[in-house]
């Protein structure tokens, strides 16, 4: 059996999870700031936003790449 996920540092996360951890770590201001899409910057939620993000892959990538890139206090 292949494990294709094996090196996918994403792997078992939601992309509701990764844009609620960006929220929290950044806020919506700095989020618009840092990705400049208008769910971040005009009237963001978190809905609104995932509807756009699992519809557009290169919004989704951006928000990907930017979680990966961010160093989250650790909550342990």
């Amino acid at each position: 059996m292949s494990t294709p996920q094996a090196n996918n540092p994403l792997h078992g996360l939601t992309l509701e999870t990764i844009l609620t951890r960006l929220v929290a770590h950044y806020g919506w201001e700095t989020l618009g700031g840092k990705i400049s899409i208008n769910c971040f910057t005009k009237e963001p939620g978190i809905a609104s936003s995932l509807k756009f993000l699992r519809k557009t892959p290169w919004a989704r990538k951006k928000v990907e790449t930017l979680y990966l890139r961010t160093r989250f206090k650790n909550t342990a």
